[in-house]
């Protein structure tokens, strides 16, 4: 089978389950992961035969994400913010709109006067907005908490293979009593569980059947459950004077957010929108 057969294969079996230009898509990863080859190479070489082995890796591919199973988890890879990132089962696939929420406070450290500042990513994850955010600002001190273990060893993975000097701590940020065991920040930042559990039913079936549900869903019935943590950590554990805290929400949130913030005694208190005008960040200060 040339390389060529082989796209075109793969493509019309995605396209049982996805629309052309997905099917297209994710086409153009596996078998840029399969050749070693970019897309313009894969032109050049259509007509080269694949291997035995890179047949079977194709057909073992192919049978995974015909069962919805994301193409990132498929491939073990996932790209932000310039950055390749190893994801499994255990974290969420990294979204375009973090990487606005990397880059809002990027600029925000950017223009501060003060550079030795303190950094805490609450519920890393795969480690993608501590890690980016490491590279982007190598001057500062950047921290993750994370209460899944399995979660921890993938963001310490990633800094790792990104050469990242980053802090893991494992810990659970509901449980208040654990907050004072925390140094103090300049900054928090999270992308915390949002979903309200009835929107499940809108959401596609390969974010349902493979991404941790853990990560994803808050009650119908308490939406802003870590936000109000987060909110309460920052009292505590935010140096005052301008200490900052950057959320990414549910983009049906955003009043209900930052009238939180706003009760909790945070000034500033800003909504702002992603590429796609939704609101998608919160920011506020600690005076």
């Amino acid at each position: 089978m040339t390389i060529s057969q082989a796209g075109k294969q793969l493509s019309v079996e995605l396209n049982r389950i996805y629309n052309e230009r997905e099917a297209v898509r994710i086409t153009n990863m596996v078998m840029e992961k399969i050749t070693g080859f970019t897309n313009t190479e894969r032109l050049i070489n259509k007509q080269a035969l694949l291997t035995a082995a890179q047949q079977d890796q194709l057909q073992a591919f192919e049978e995974q994400l015909l069962q919805h199973k994301p193409v990132q988890y498929v491939l073990h890879e996932a790209w932000f913010a310039g950055l390749k990132l190893y994801v499994d089962e255990n974290v969420l696939i990294p979204r375009p709109e973090t990487e606005e929420l990397v880059e809002a406070i990027a600029v925000d450290i950017g223009t501060s006067p003060q550079k030795a500042l303190s950094l805490i990513d609450i519920g890393t994850g795969s480690g993608c907005i501590a890690i980016s955010l490491k590279k982007k600002l190598p001057d500062i001190q950047v921290y993750t908490m994370e209460i899944s273990d399995k979660a921890l060893e993938v963001a310490q993975r990633n800094a790792t293979a990104n050469d990242a000097d980053i802090r893991f701590l494992h810990a659970d940020i509901l449980q208040r009593k654990q907050h004072k065991n925390f140094p103090p920040f300049d900054i928090i930042v999270s992308n915390p569980p949002y979903i309200k559990e009835t929107e499940a039913s809108e959401m596609a079936a390969n974010v349902l059947l493979y991404e941790p549900h853990q990560a994803l869903f808050v009650p119908d019935d308490d939406a802003l459950l870590f936000y109000r943590a987060i909110a309460e950590f920052g009292l505590q554990n935010l140096r005052h004077g301008n200490g900052k805290i950057f959320v990414e929400i549910n983009e049906t949130l955003g009043e209900e957010v930052s009238t939180m913030f706003n009760q909790k005694g945070f000034s500033a208190v800003k909504i702002r929108k992603d590429m796609q005008r939704k609101e998608r960040i919160v920011s506020a200060v600690l005076k």
